[in-house]
């Protein structure tokens, strides 16, 4: 990256965390909060349905292993939500393993259905043992202010835990996108047969990719869960999580480090502010106004958002070249 982009990154990065100090509105600090946290769960996704072209619409699988497991692990045995989280991301490492690491020979919608199946079968038998257990259908966390229980004194705190998650899987993103690893999952999903014939290990790629992606799905369930400080299984098992990171990355640009970002920015605020204003009269408007955003990039461009940004940076960098050649001709 050029010393120029990194310093606007840079500067980019502290005027962000710098937002909870100049403005007092807590609606817009929530907001953004919720957007950092669901851009990092689309690019969580994006690892293994933009990197690698697995289309899973199942992650919210993986959300709601980590959201229980920290919740279950600190209400009732007292162990801090941060190791937790930890224990919640490598639970839906192993659970990913054994239920999508046999469907990679699947691929386009029928590797989606076989994503949305686990999805729901994992919710239905979360419910069934849970009601062999004493354990509530809602869980409340206990208001108790604490770095170590990871529950914050205002929203300051859960907005800098949210935006660190976000720069995080974003510079793994970017460390992936430019890696051997990246390389070989860019091979698999322009073509898996050919691919495999040149060497690139198919399986074992696109396992790195599904693992780093379910762990930081359910670390960001667990930070989710935190800041509402209530669970249930019909709302962290919903099947809308998953399709709206598919959703988010997209319409920002699937495949692209930037593109979940970019799709959370939109999508994130649109719903807030739709749910705001139509939530009594027409229930579920957000979702056709997503449905027609989504045909609307996808028949215009493919690549999403980014897509549109690039084209206009190659239209422009042609129009230079050209102007330049015309110059060099005259002076010639």
């Amino acid at each position: 990256m050029k010393t120029k982009n990194m310093t606007l990154l840079f500067i980019l990065i502290a005027a962000t965390f710098l937002l909870p100090y100049i403005t007092t509105n807590e609606f817009y600090i929530h907001v953004l909060t919720t957007v950092f946290v669901y851009a990092g769960l689309a690019s969580s996704w994006n690892i293994l349905g933009g990197y690698a072209g697995q289309l899973s619409l199942g992650h919210t699988a993986f959300f709601g292993i980590g959201a229980y497991t920290s919740t279950l692990l600190y209400v009732y045995l007292g162990v801090s939500p941060w190791i937790g989280m930890l224990a919640g991301g490598l639970l839906a490492v192993l659970v990913s393993f054994l239920t999508l690491y046999p469907s990679f020979r699947l691929r386009g919608v029928f590797f989606a259905m076989v994503t949305i199946s686990i999805g729901e079968v994992i919710r239905i038998l979360f419910v069934y043992f849970r009601n062999k257990t004493t354990i509530p259908y809602g869980v409340t966390i206990n208001y108790e202010p604490s770095f170590s229980n990871m529950i914050f004194d205002g929203p300051t705190g859960y907005f800098n835990l949210s935006l660190v998650y976000l720069i995080l899987i974003m510079v793994i993103s970017w460390k992936i996108k430019h890696s051997r690893l990246g390389f070989f999952l860019n091979a698999l999903k322009e073509n898996d047969d050919a691919a495999q014939a040149l060497g690139v290990p198919t399986s074992k790629s696109k396992f790195y990719a599904l693992a780093i992606s379910a762990f930081f799905t359910a670390i960001g369930g667990t930070i989710m869960i935190q800041n509402i400080l209530y669970i249930e299984p019909e709302s962290v098992f919903a099947s809308t999580i998953s399709t709206e990171l598919a959703l988010i990355s997209i319409i920002g640009g699937i495949g692209t480090v930037a593109g979940p970002v970019i799709g959370a920015v939109i999508i994130i605020p649109l719903g807030e502010l739709l749910r705001a204003l139509f939530s009594s009269s027409i229930q579920g408007l957000h979702l056709v106004i997503y449905g027609v955003l989504l045909m609307v990039v996808v028949l215009k461009n493919p690549n999403g958002i980014m897509g549109f940004i690039s084209s206009f940076k190659n239209k422009r960098k042609k129009k230079m070249e050209m102007k330049s050649e015309e110059v060099s001709s005259v002076k010639g």
